[in-house]
């Protein structure tokens, strides 16, 4: 006798968030299965891409890889931190799941998330929470200082304004420590500031090569310098499917070069990393500023504006030199005005003053701007060591409730 299949409807606690340029659900991690392994079905279900739906019409998803997101937050076990964060990246088109990276947009959204929920408390009176976040996909530390309403909830209203979003809201300053390494364990997986990438993937194109910096920081990105991209991409520009396929091919490479993948078919299952934007000098902007102009791609489509974990990895590139990112920044001739000294601070755990210096970051994108501020210092071997970056987002709650997903029982 043939088995029969009796459906069975789920609820799950679940809050969701436009958090910067993201959209995405908020769940806490008790309320899913205690192994992650697990997660799949249940998420793919509740946003809609069990069927492989490109609309998810049966979620909760958006049908666009910045609104299929989900956070998973909990309180933490170590002592140096207060909230744990792990980010799913759900397919769209596709029955897939990625935990391979950060996002910091959806990282914005933790420290408030964490503090309606009551996983963080503000002291009476108090107007701005520092909250420390621990990503479990990349085992780096956030701090994200948020407003605190008399209520002690997170205050979301204010008048700071992000590119990308046209609603205002108060000013959520994210702070990535240590970011370098993310992934690779290296600022620069290749060894190299930069490389030059070989595709021959793509018959019609044969063989061409195209100038990268493999950086990260938050999130490994390879970084390509326009200007050596193949003629398509210029006379087609980045929403057609030849650019797109020309992309991915040397995004596919360049996760060989980085050790991310042994060869390019292990590199094409994963699309959430590394990720890959195409730079070019900017105009137009202040002189305090280093500027440049990004073009980003996400799970094989153009970036609307910047991944977050993008301005963190963009702004640490700029100022390591000799990376594309650094080069493209001072042919915009918007570098910080010369003869400003690195400042001085004592370092105390080797007990010697070493060179620490900030430096202000614009990045322009499609959408609009995105201002990073890049704290380094050189180590013992006068290299750059990025020792924090910090970017402003703002975040909205949207809806509370219970999102529904369904699985099979045989019987």
């Amino acid at each position: 006798m043939k088995e029969a299949h009796f459906p069975t409807r789920h609820r799950l606690p679940s809050v969701m968030m436009r958090s910067g340029t993201s959209k995405g659900l908020f769940l806490h991690r008790k309320h899913l299965p205690q192994n992650q392994s697990e997660w799949g079905p249940v998420l793919l279900s509740v946003m809609g891409s069990k069927q492989g739906d490109q609309k998810q019409l049966d979620g909760i998803g958006g049908g666009t890889s910045t609104t299929s997101k989900v956070a998973i937050v909990s309180k933490s076990s170590r002592p140096d931190t207060d909230v744990d964060y792990t980010f799913v990246q759900v397919a769209v088109g596709k029955g897939e799941i990625d935990f391979s990276g950060n996002c910091g947009n959806m990282a914005c959204g933790v420290g408030p998330f964490a503090l309606d929920e009551g996983l963080v408390q503000a002291i009476p009176g108090q107007t701005t929470l520092d909250v420390r976040v621990y990503n479990t996909n990349t085992n780096r530390l956030l701090v994200e200082t948020v407003e605190v309403g008399p209520d002690g909830r997170f205050n979301e209203f204010g008048h700071f304004r992000i590119g990308g979003v046209k609603s205002e809201g108060s000013e959520i300053r994210v702070a990535f420590i240590k970011p370098g390494g993310s992934m690779t364990g290296k600022l620069l997986p290749t060894g190299n500031t930069q490389d030059t990438v070989t595709v021959s993937s793509i018959p019609a194109l044969g063989q061409f090569d195209v100038r990268a910096s493999v950086v990260d920081a938050a999130n490994p990105f390879v970084f390509l310098d326009f200007s050596t991209l193949p003629p398509a991409y210029h006379l087609l520009g980045p929403e057609a499917p030849e650019t797109l396929e020309i992309i991915e091919a040397i995004r596919q490479e360049a996760a060989v070069m980085c050790s991310l993948a042994k060869d390019t078919a292990e590199a094409s299952l994963v699309r959430g990393t590394p990720k890959i934007a195409v730079l070019t000098p900017s105009t137009g902007s202040s002189a305090e500023l280093r500027t440049i102009q990004v073009q980003s791609f996400s799970m094989g489509k153009p970036h609307p504006s910047l991944q977050l974990t993008g301005g963190v990895c963009l702004g640490a590139a700029v100022c390591t030199e000799g990376t594309i990112a650094h080069q493209l920044a001072a042919e915009s001739k918007m570098l910080t005005p010369p003869g400003t000294p690195p400042r001085e601070v004592q370092d105390d755990t080797a007990g010697e003053i070493k060179s620490m210096s900030k430096s202000r970051v614009l990045i322009k994108h499609e959408s609009g701007e995105m201002e990073v501020l890049v704290q380094t210092r050189k180590d013992e071997a006068d290299k750059t060591e990025i020792e924090k970056v910090t970017s402003s987002r703002t975040a909205r709650r949207l809806f509370e409730g219970n999102a529904y997903y369904s699985t099979e029982l045989d019987v």
